[in-house]
C-alpha cells in the first residue's frame, strides 16, 4: 500500500511496530507491500514434541507437549513437525476491516506451511502463527524476519457484531496462545 496513512485508524496505528517500507536486503522480506503488509515472526516458538506421548486434543490441550524455544537467529522445526509462534507486530483491526493472512512464498516453496485464521473486525493482539514443516527434513525458520502476508479488506458497511463485541477468546493475546475453550 502506497498510502501509509491507511494503517492509521482514528489516530491509532493498526500495526505496531510499523515498517513503512519493504525490507528485503539479506532477510525474508517484511513491511508494507503492494496491497498489504508482510509481518515478521518473533523469536519465541512452541515446538510440538512427542516426548511425553499422548494426543493433541483442541478441547483439552496439554501445553507440556510443546517445548518453548527462544532464539534471536532461527529455530529448527523437526521433520513433519509443527510449531506455534507469534508476530513481532501487534495488530488493532478496525471495525470495518477483516485481514486475511497467507504464508510467504519463500517458505511455501520449501514445504513450510503457514496458517493463520482471519483477523476479525476489532480483534487486537499479537497474531499466533501455526507453522507446519511438511518435509522429511528439519526446516529453519528465521526469527525477526517475514513469515506471512496480510491482506486488508475494507467492508462497505460496519459489521453488526465484532470480535470485541463477542469477547472472543483470543482477544488481546500477548504471547503465543495455545488452543483453549471459551
Amino acid at each position: 500500500m502506497r498510502n501509509d496513512a491507511w494503517f492509521i485508524s482514528q489516530g491509532e496505528s493498526i500495526i505496531s511496530p510499523f515498517c513503512s517500507a519493504k525490507v528485503r536486503d539479506g532477510v525474508i522480506s517484511y513491511g508494507v507491500s503492494s496491497y498489504g503488509y508482510d509481518a515478521r515472526v518473533a523469536n519465541e516458538f512452541k515446538i510440538f514434541t512427542n516426548i511425553r506421548g499422548g494426543m493433541v486434543d483442541p478441547k483439552n490441550f496439554n501445553e507440556e507437549m510443546c517445548e518453548r524455544v527462544i532464539s534471536n537467529d532461527y529455530v529448527l522445526i523437526p521433520p513433519n513437525g509443527f510449531a506455534l509462534a507469534r508476530t513481532v507486530e501487534r495488530f488493532v483491526i478496525p471495525r470495518d476491516v477483516i485481514v486475511i493472512c497467507l504464508g510467504k512464498s519463500t517458505y511455501a516453496r520449501c514445504g513450510i506451511i503457514i496458517n493463520v485464521t482471519p483477523l476479525e473486525p476489532e480483534w487486537e493482539g499479537y497474531v499466533t502463527i501455526e507453522i507446519s514443516n511438511t518435509t522429511p527434513l528439519p526446516a529453519k525458520i528465521y526469527a525477526n524476519e517475514g513469515i506471512m502476508q496480510c491482506i486488508f479488506l475494507k467492508a462497505s458497511e460496519i459489521c453488526l457484531r465484532s470480535y470485541k463485541d463477542e469477547m472472543g477468546k483470543y482477544m488481546w493475546q500477548e504471547g503465543i496462545v495455545c488452543p483453549k475453550m471459551a
